[in-house]
């Protein structure tokens, strides 16, 4: 399995089209290690800056400055975290395994139900790869592969269930009373090469990938 994961990762950090140069060689730097596995820019967890193998986990707070990115692995996780982001874990004892206070990130998960939470959304999901885009009025979530049962934050709660193989039906979520809460869109800012490297951290190939043996 280790033999496999560092092929695929050297393939990917290998490869100048597919990834941006500190993705690859965060790539290249390794798969077993967790925590911090790359950074460019400023990222800070629980308010202080970020170094490599830095742990990342229950209870912690991620930011990003503008223009910067994060690659962080924790337990069978593993997160990829845009510019202008902040992210927080829940305690071990929380019911909401983390939350998208604003900014973007993708992420891939092991097997077991987790909770989600965004500004206006909560996003109950069990072995699943997904990107979010919060806004304090608007949520982007482009569930990748998996499924996923979305909420709505609202006195007229809507719910979604979603299952997806391969980025089947991203839905922009709106608060605020809106008459059309959950609307279909396209997918945006988040790329297969992105998903095939951050599974790979944790040993893992996504679905729509030849050799998958993923399951929910």
């Amino acid at each position: 399995m280790h033999n496999e994961r560092r092929k695929l990762i050297a393939a990917l950090a290998a490869s100048p089209l597919m990834l941006p140069a500190w993705l690859r060689e965060a790539a290249a730097a390794g798969t077993l290690d967790q925590g911090i596995r790359g950074y460019r820019g400023q990222v800070t967890v629980n308010g202080e800056p970020a170094r490599f193998r830095m742990p990342v986990g229950p209870g912690d707070t991620v930011r990003t400055g503008p223009g910067a990115e994060a690659v962080f692995v924790s337990g069978n996780n593993a997160f990829l975290l845009r510019g202008n982001s902040h992210m927080a874990f829940g305690s071990t004892s929380a019911a909401t395994y983390l939350r998208v206070i604003t900014g973007a990130l993708l992420s891939v998960f092991g097997r077991g139900p987790k909770r989600l939470e965004t500004p206006i959304a909560t996003i109950g999901i069990r072995g699943t790869g997904c990107y979010i885009e919060a806004q304090r009025r608007e949520t982007y979530f482009c569930l990748c592969y998996g499924e996923a049962d979305l909420q709505t934050h609202s006195d007229t709660p809507e719910t979604m269930h979603i299952a997806s193989r391969h980025h089947d039906m991203p839905l922009v979520v709106r608060g605020g009373g809106v008459e059309t809460p959950m609307e279909l869109s396209s997918v945006r800012n988040h790329t297969d090469a992105e998903l095939t490297l951050v599974e790979a951290l944790v040993g893992r190939k996504p679905p729509f990938q030849a050799g998958s043996d993923y399951r929910y």
